[in-house]
């Protein structure tokens, strides 16, 4: 039953490979691709990436070479997992993962070549990895800890939030330390640690250039709260200038692009755009502590946004692109049969498989399950998974400046083959009766908004608007 499990999962990864060839190349895409041609890089979108691109270019044509790197991580990862359950009896959990990368909204988005989709690729490998050796009770060898380490290192440069998630994912994996506060310790210490270490990678090593992209964060928020606190003097706008972020809705809770739109609000915000980032966050933070509520209610209705709650119907950015960005440089279109996967995908993320709120509530109560039961290696792994993304989904609290579904790809994935890894044994009653009930919640007052709000509008260009 093992082997057929794996070749089930080696089956459906070259199927994946045939339906969405040559891959699906959106505007990041583009981008990055145009810097591999160039040989000029820089750190607006992970160099990393652009860096593996250029190494794996020789093998095939323009975004072929990593589509079959995302597609065969992602398989990989999840047949592992799903052999290693078929090794240890659990047939129906075994089926259940390879049904998982089934799933519209997240085989969709890995026919995209984007950073998601290498960043859930590589996660899903090195996890798969673990899996193997950790679920039947036996120690990972030494050895594996180099395609191991090599994984997530990819992954922790592959987005810039990446540390949110393989930070927590390794400190919870590790047998020490034990004791939850100094595992808490030791995550937050990994994450100043890679946060420091990660920009010299990226200019010193991978020769990246400077973008800016790292004053973004500080020019939304600091819209944000210009735009909720009118006589505000701290937001290092100008009186005018404030006036102009409140009349032009530059500080939409879906993005941050009118910001960065000379047509919209980018001339606005050209000043404090000039200004050395450390000036920039220094000033936000003076901006939120006089401002603490216009702070709090533009993130978290940011967060209301990225999260997919309390939205209209057919909120923007959450389904694949179902046709390449018109592009000079050959990245193709993907296939008809690919076109038709993702017009399934577009509808089912309409439905609470595509929202993140919903998956984070599923994730809370199966981490509450998997604490209230004895240590094992299914419940280990399930407690990573789970913890990885209930870290990313909290730093979107402070750290996110855009919308878009796939952001949120890993934490839903982790979520689902988490809740697997979980199944062999009922969640306590009063646990399952609470999740059952939040879920319920969450889904009513989504259902709601979507009925009662307006239509968004269905263009970026509406959107900036």
């Amino acid at each position: 039953m093992a082997r057929l499990t794996f070749i089930a999962a080696a089956a459906l990864c070259l199927a994946s490979l045939a339906l969405f060839w040559p891959g699906t190349a959106m505007y990041d895409t583009v981008t990055q691709y145009q810097q591999v041609l160039t040989g000029v890089y820089d750190d607006w979108h992970p160099p990393a990436m652009a860096r593996v691109w250029a190494l794996l270019a020789p093998f095939g044509p323009g975004a072929t070479p990593m589509l079959v790197l995302q597609l065969v991580t992602y398989w990989l990862g999840l047949g592992l997992l799903a052999t290693a359950l078929a090794r240890v009896g659990r047939q129906r959990s075994a089926a259940a993962i390879l049904v998982i990368g089934l799933l519209p909204p997240f085989l969709g988005w890995q026919g995209v070549v984007l950073k998601d989709a290498q960043l859930a690729g590589a996660l899903l490998a090195a996890v798969g990895i673990i899996g193997w050796w950790r679920l039947p009770g036996r120690p990972l060898p030494r050895a594996m800890w180099i395609p191991v380490t090599l994984l997530l290192g990819y992954a922790v440069l592959v987005r810039a939030n990446a540390v949110f998630i393989v930070v927590p994912l390794v400190v919870t994996l590790a047998p020490r330390p034990a004791h939850p506060l100094a595992k808490l310790a030791s995550a937050l210490a990994g994450i100043v640690l890679v946060l420091g270490i990660a920009p010299i990678v990226n200019h010193q090593l991978l020769h990246a250039q400077r973008s800016g992209v790292e004053a973004t964060q500080a020019l939304y928020d600091l819209a944000g709260i210009a735009a909720r606190a009118p006589d505000s003097d701290t937001t290092g706008l100008t009186g005018p200038e404030a006036a102009t972020v409140r009349s032009r809705r530059c500080a939409t809770p879906f993005f941050w692009d009118p910001l960065g739109d000379d047509a919209h609000c980018g001339t606005t915000m050209a000043r404090l755009r000039a200004l050395p980032t450390a000036t920039l966050y220094v000033t936000l933070a003076s901006a939120a502590l006089h401002h603490p509520i216009a702070y709090a209610g533009h993130r978290m209705a940011h967060l209301n946004s990225t999260d997919r709650w309390l939205v209209p119907f057919r909120w923007p950015s959450a389904a694949p692109s179902a046709a390449s960005e018109p592009n000079t440089l050959g990245l193709a279109n993907p296939n008809a049969a690919a076109r038709a996967w993702e017009s399934l995908t577009a509808a089912i993320v309409e439905t609470p498989l595509g929202w993140p709120i919903a998956w984070i509530v599923v994730a809370i109560a199966a981490l509450a399950a998997a604490l209230s039961r004895p240590r094992g290696p299914a419940r280990d792994i399930a407690t990573a998974l789970l913890v990885s993304a209930l870290a990313l989904e909290a730093s979107f609290a402070v750290l996110s400046i855009a919308s878009d579904l796939r952001y949120h790809l890993w934490p839903m994935i982790a979520t689902a083959v988490a809740s697997v890894l979980l199944s062999d044994r009922p969640a306590p009653r009063r646990v399952a009766r609470a999740g059952i009930a939040a879920l319920l919640l969450v889904v009513a007052g989504g259902v709601a908004a979507r009925a009662i709000l307006p239509l968004p509008p269905q263009t970026y260009a509406g959107m900036l608007g």
